[in-house]
This record gives C-alpha cells, structure tokens and sequence, in this order.
C-alpha cells in the first residue's frame, strides 16, 4: 500500500485521484466511485456477503481495481445528528478499512441520502425489487457527491 501513497499526486494541496465511497449497512454495503478532479461521482457495486471475511475480500478486489486514493463512508445520524448504532457500526467499518489498506478515511454525513437515492430512481422508474439491488450504491454516490460538492 506504500506505493499508492507515492503515485499519488498532490495540486495545491489536495489529492488528486479516485475515491470509493461506502454506504454501510449490517446487510448489504453500497460502493460508489469518483474521481477528485471531477468531483462526479457514479454508483459502483453492491456488497451483498453478510460474512465480515467475504464482505472484506470483495472491497479488497475494488480498491485492488479501482486504487483508491481516499476512501469516504457514510455515517448515519438521527435527523436532529445524535449518533444511534449503526453510526457506531460505520465508524468502526471505516476504522477496519483505514487500518486494513492504510488510505485515509473521511467520514460524511449520510442523512436522508438512502430516501434521496429512492426517489432519484423511482424517477428513472426503478421501482419495487429492482430498486433494492442498486439502491446501497446509489446511496453510495449520494454520500460521496455530497463529499465532492462540500
């Protein structure tokens, strides 16, 4: 991973390069890439292995193909921003990828993104079960576009 580090190119003190951003759940983990320079980000995969082993292996195989230079994870909140527990669950999940592939984490306010993400694809008229395979994802980009656009 210490190569990664020397590929990346720094302009003006930001990094330049691809993110992948996680949507976390305790069953499925929505994957969203973006590339800093863009700041577009775009629905990537869903990781449906509930086994925490598998669920790291298939993120593994992303950032291996992807070579991420920052990671963004949602953390969810109450709407008036008290944590709850799976805001205790993200952050532990971005710890174990921090720790896992030493690239830097920032954390990103996730409220409403996963209804956001609904209602942007019952527009494109995605609707019912099909919405459930590509809804983490999308939710995904949501977290991340709104990491590019802050």
């Amino acid at each position: 991973m210490q190569d990664r580090q020397h590929l990346v190119l720094k302009a003006e003190h930001r990094l330049v390069g691809t993110v992948l951003a996680f949507d976390f759940g305790e069953k499925r983990v929505g994957v969203a890439v973006g590339d800093l320079g863009m700041g577009l980000a775009h629905p990537l995969a869903t990781v449906s292995e509930g086994i925490t082993k598998r669920r790291f292996d298939t993120i593994t195989k992303l950032i291996e193909e992807w070579k991420p230079v920052q990671l963004v994870v949602g953390l969810p909140t109450y709407a008036d921003g008290k944590d709850h527990e799976l805001t205790r669950l993200s952050r532990r999940f971005a710890r174990r990828l921090e720790g896992r592939f030493g690239i830097s984490i920032k954390l990103v306010d996730e409220r409403y993104t996963s209804i956001t993400a609904s209602v942007k694809l019952r527009e494109a008229g995605i609707k019912g079960k099909k919405q459930k395979l590509i809804l983490d994802q999308v939710a995904a980009q949501q977290i991340l576009q709104s990491y590019f656009d802050s």
